[in-house]
């Protein structure tokens, strides 16, 4: 059974961002034999005064196969995982779902998070009313917005870059797109607007390989440069995954 594992909030302006911490949770859910990870997203949520934040205001969604008896296990592994990483003076959440239980309300909720200020409360009413776990452990516990935003972005399926495919830190330099997609765990290569690359087709994808998510699929958007297929540059993925 698949199952979102959003997280928020988990740093401080001295410590490793959100994103680093979600990938450690899913190594350590990995290793323990609970889970596991198919990927990891990173969600940019709306900067506002109004709103406390570390740096960027983003949070992230860990997707895992596991059976439906380890859930309590993986929640209560989640929990000590933060409780014992997060940096002090964090505020931060945690939130799990089966993929089956995240509803229109939670994906309205995710994109509603990019746009206005939401309240704690409001996270805690959508999540109980739709029967998801969503906990503050540390500070001010606001980091519980940014979890449940997580879940039902990723799950909406059209927001945020990943951080973490299995084998997509390895990828490197110059490779046919069959070769790109079966190691990295890439759905599609294809410029924008455009179709998937044939099979056979070289691409440089550099050293900084964020697919999008993009109609819930992990897809690589490139350029042609030269007669030579490259990834768009990383100011422009994180224009397109924000």
């Amino acid at each position: 059974m698949r199952y979102l594992i959003g997280v928020d909030d988990t740093d401080n302006l001295e410590s490793r961002g959100t994103g680093h911490r979600a990938r450690q949770l899913a190594e350590s859910l990995s290793a323990d034999g609970l889970a596991r990870p198919l990927g990891i997203t990173r969600h940019q949520l709306l900067v506002s005064p109004e709103i406390p934040y570390t740096s960027h205001n983003s949070s992230a969604c860990l997707h895992v196969d596991a059976v439906p008896e380890n859930e309590t296990a993986i929640w209560n592994a989640c929990c000590e995982f933060l409780l014992r990483e997060s940096a002090p003076g964090s505020d931060a959440g945690l939130c799990l779902a089966k993929w089956e239980a995240v509803s229109a309300p939670i994906r309205a909720f995710g994109a509603r998070a990019k746009l206005v200020v939401l309240t704690q409360l409001e996270a805690e009413q959508t999540a109980l009313a739709n029967e998801i776990r969503l906990q503050g452990l540390t500070g001010t516990h606001g980091g519980i917005i940014g979890a449940l935003s997580a879940v039902g972005l990723h799950h909406a399926g059209n927001d945020g870059r990943f951080l973490w495919l299995p084998g997509l830190r390895d990828l490197s330099g110059i490779h046919p797109v069959t070769e790109i997609c079966a190691h990295g765990h890439i759905d599609g290569i294809r410029p924008i607007d455009g179709a998937n690359l044939s099979p056979e087709t070289l691409v440089n994808v550099g050293e900084w390989v964020r697919p999008i998510l993009h109609g819930g699929q992990a897809i690589l958007f490139v350029e042609e440069q030269n007669h030579e297929w490259h990834i768009l540059a990383k100011d422009r993925i994180k224009s397109l995954s924000n």
